[in-house]
């Protein structure tokens, strides 16, 4: 078998295995696993420009919130149509990504991150400057009569883990592809030496831009599922800690993996869910175990396994 026919045939199984849950879970895991496919998108945006084209932004919660807002306020004070709404949230993130990586991209290391870093608190600060509109820290819910598509109720269920599901699975197969062509390759090139990529004619400060709206565009469909399928809009969302967990998640699962950003995502909602059962200190525990698997697993629970049993994982 192919290492493209074994890549096809992982994605497929990881889809077929989430269809299959979603008949087999009681309703909190389900919702909890609709969450995590949500968030697990985010995780994707960011793994594009952290885990394939080495560039670490410590501001992507601004897209997350960017794709959030656009779809919120277009439906609270513009009164459009829940598909329009999303389309005007994945268009505000990624004329934001576009922006922000334009002068971003002048600079390069922790340079990069500090200004990304920036960018990000500016917004975050504009939301709360236009408290009046965005309700700032408080946020604002999205009524569940204005949460229906096509007839379908997205505040059930069933209905919302489909969405997730769909959402995800795009997502999902499309980066796959993005990475297997010759502009994913060369995102990883640039990864691993810029030098040499731009000395083989690669135009690296273009790609890097690319990299950065595609991050941006994939961040913001999150941002504005997580609104439309949850139901609020808030400015935690456009926070630092929004800018971390994207990072942990990613480092969790395996950066530079297509399958690390769902799994590390899944790991830490649980680790997090069940230590908050057993105790108070819940953050501590979640602490000591990241640290833990920092150390004995470096490159995450799939890049270990891509180096240890499955050389040929994506």
């Amino acid at each position: 078998m192919t290492v493209r026919r074994k890549s096809a045939t992982l994605h497929l199984s990881v889809l077929a295995a989430l269809v299959a849950l979603f008949f087999i879970l009681p309703p909190y895991h389900s919702g909890n696993l609709s969450r995590i496919m949500v968030l697990a998108i985010y995780a994707m945006g960011f793994n594009i420009l952290f885990g394939y084209t080495g560039l670490l932004s410590l501001g992507h919660a601004m897209f997350f919130a960017a794709g959030m807002y656009g779809f919120g306020l277009s439906i609270n004070l513009g009164g459009v149509p829940l598909p329009v709404a999303f389309l005007i949230g994945m268009a505000s993130a990624t004329a934001l990504a576009a922006v922000t990586g334009f002068l971003a991209l002048r600079t390069t290391g922790v340079a990069f991150m500090i200004v990304t870093l920036m960018f990000a608190q500016t917004a975050y600060l504009v939301v709360l400057y236009f408290g009046s509109y965005t309700r700032g820290d408080e946020g604002f819910v999205i009524q569940s009569a204005e949460r229906i598509i096509f007839g379908i109720d997205l505040t059930t269920e069933g209905a919302r883990y489909v969405t997730a599901l769909l959402l995800f699975s795009a997502c999902f197969l499309a980066l796959a592809r993005v990475i297997g062509s010759p502009f994913g390759r060369t995102l990883v090139a640039i990864r691993e030496n810029e030098e040499r990529a731009r000395m083989l004619g690669y135009d690296t400060g273009a790609h890097k831009l690319k990299a950065m709206i595609l991050s941006g565009l994939i961040s913001g469909i999150a941002g504005a599922a997580y609104a439309m399928l949850f139901g609020y809009v808030g400015a935690t969302f456009a926070t630092v800690q929004y800018s971390i967990f994207p990072l942990l998640w990613v480092l969790l699962g395996g950066a530079g993996t297509t399958i690390g950003p769902l799994l590390g995502v899944f790991f830490m909602f649980y680790l997090i869910d069940f230590s908050s059962s057993v105790t108070t200190a819940y953050m501590l525990v979640a602490g000591v175990v990241l640290v833990l698997l920092t150390m004995f697993a470096p490159q995450g629970l799939m890049g270990e396994m891509r180096k240890r049993v499955f050389p040929w994982l994506p």
